[in-house]
């Protein structure tokens, strides 16, 4: 048995339980607590560092519940074998991760990764059955390939969903299923037509997006933001005539198109005879205010793509996204530039969502999600704000499954992210959504919420707030 000197500051928001937690464990990944060390009792560390029982005990049930310690029948608490021997020390780490951008993640804890999603609340029986019925009902026209376009049924369903809740004007034959918004682009970047003076795009944006035109030598015009969003006179300077747009959720930044400036948009669309490619990924879930409509549904012109996907509200595995194509672009190239392309989305996924969207279930899961993401939203920035203050700056609060960070340490991104990553924390860079990495907020971070529990983002800004503030 050992004794344990920790400096604990009974001033800190961070609970003495959390701050003897954390320095433990730090003692054991640093490998400066071997294994088969023996912890100092509940009552004689309580006694040495003159703070209660409980918590102790708080603190040794913690390293219990992760499997830093085991209990062994009346004789105490002892540091399990971790193997970190076998592990480069956590400063060669950090300076690898520093000079190559790639790290271990084996001792990371809390991932705040954009892109997951609360697995726990997929209605998997639901799910389940009807996968089994239309696999009963259909038995023998699921094994074809199918509609190049998607499933007509499904696309029926979306078409009624889109209006309902967004306002979109479509027929089902507008409509395009496919495997991911990236996908997608792909296959519009080949109806677009003329594509000579490129596209813009907001600056920053999603590089996910920016990367398939690039791929497919499309030159891209970076469109500066202003406080609500695409910067119109810049998008005329640049005399493209189609544009790509997260309005409804600008990504990363997060603020959102008002209407007054959707109505500018769409202006400059009828005055260049462009095309706007508007990105609807996350418009379920807003926290703040009304919903403002779709582009498309305010659209008389006739000139708005739509995009939409299924992988923030069930999950991102099933890999259904859609496009809504003006008929404009329809009457411009026949259906059978579409039919080229086989789906992509397995036909047994489509009608199990198409039955579920029938029966109801699409718009009740909605719901509930909702509810599901403002509690770990709240929960993400009442922390935030209660631990870090004015040490912190908040973007994009309103709406999504993500914000943004701007911290006020003298950190700079890869700093933030190494010292979170040595807490056990994962948080994400914000510098590859600019078109030029330099032009990047040099001290912020991309923090998502989706997949954590609330527990979970709790324990992650604790150990955050260690990280970067000591």
């Amino acid at each position: 048995m050992i004794d344990l000197t920790v400096l604990l500051k009974r001033e800190s928001s961070v609970p003495l339980y959390s701050q003897l937690y954390h320095y433990i464990k730090k003692e054991i990944l640093s490998g400066k607590l071997a294994a088969e060390t023996r912890l100092p009792s509940i009552r004689s560390l309580s006694n040495h560092l003159h703070i209660s029982r409980n918590t102790v005990d708080l603190a040794y049930q913690q390293l219990l519940a992760e499997g830093y310690v085991q209990s062994r029948p009346r004789s105490g608490l002892y540091i399990n074998d971790l193997e970190l021997e076998s592990l480069p020390s956590s400063q060669f780490i950090r300076n690898k991760w520093l000079d190559s951008g790639v790290k271990s993640n084996s001792a990371i804890r809390y991932d705040f990764r954009y892109g997951d999603v609360d697995a726990e609340h997929f209605p998997l029986a639901t799910w389940r059955k009807l996968s089994n019925q239309s696999l009963h009902q259909n038995e023998q026209s699921l094994f074809s390939y199918g509609d190049p376009l998607g499933e007509p049924q499904l696309r029926l369903e979306i078409a009624h969903y889109l209006h309902s809740s967004r306002g979109v004007n479509c027929s089902p034959d507008q409509i395009m299923v496919g495997a991911g918004i990236q996908y997608l682009i792909g296959v519009l970047s080949g109806l677009l037509g003329d594509v000579s003076n490129g596209i813009a795009m907001e600056n920053p944006g999603y590089d996910g997006v920016r990367t398939i035109f690039e791929h497919k030598g499309i030159n891209i015009h970076s469109i500066p933001l202003e406080s609500d969003g695409l910067n119109i006179h810049k998008l005329y300077e640049s005399k493209s005539r189609i544009v790509y747009i997260t309005p409804s959720h600008q990504f990363p930044y997060g603020m959102v198109m008002p209407l007054s400036k959707r109505m500018q948009l769409l202006k400059w669309a009828a005055d260049q005879n462009g095309i706007i490619i508007e990105d609807d990924y996350d418009s379920e879930f807003r926290y703040v205010g009304k919903p403002i409509p779709s582009l498309q549904s305010l659209d008389t012109h006739d000139r708005t793509v739509y995009l939409g996907t299924f992988s923030k509200c069930l999950l991102p595995s099933l890999r259904i996204a859609y496009m809504v194509l003006p008929q404009t672009l329809l009457d411009f190239h026949s259906k059978q530039d579409y039919r080229l392309y086989d789906q992509t989305v397995s036909r047994f996924h489509q009608k199990t969502l198409e039955l579920f969207m029938k029966n109801g279930h699409w718009e009740a899961h909605i719901r509930k999600m909702r509810n599901v993401y403002r509690q770990k939203q709240f929960t993400l920035i009442s922390l935030i704000q209660k631990m870090m203050g004015s040490q912190v700056t908040i973007i994009g609060q309103d709406a999504g499954l993500h914000i943004l960070l701007r911290i006020h340490n003298g950190m700079d991104e890869d700093q933030l992210i190494a010292t979170a990553e040595e807490e056990g924390v994962k948080v994400y860079p914000v510098s590859p959504f600019w078109a030029q990495r330099a032009q990047a907020d040099k001290s912020m971070v991309q923090i998502g919420f989706g997949g954590l529990s609330n527990e979970d983002i709790i324990e992650g800004v604790n150990c955050l707030h260690c990280a970067w503030f000591g």
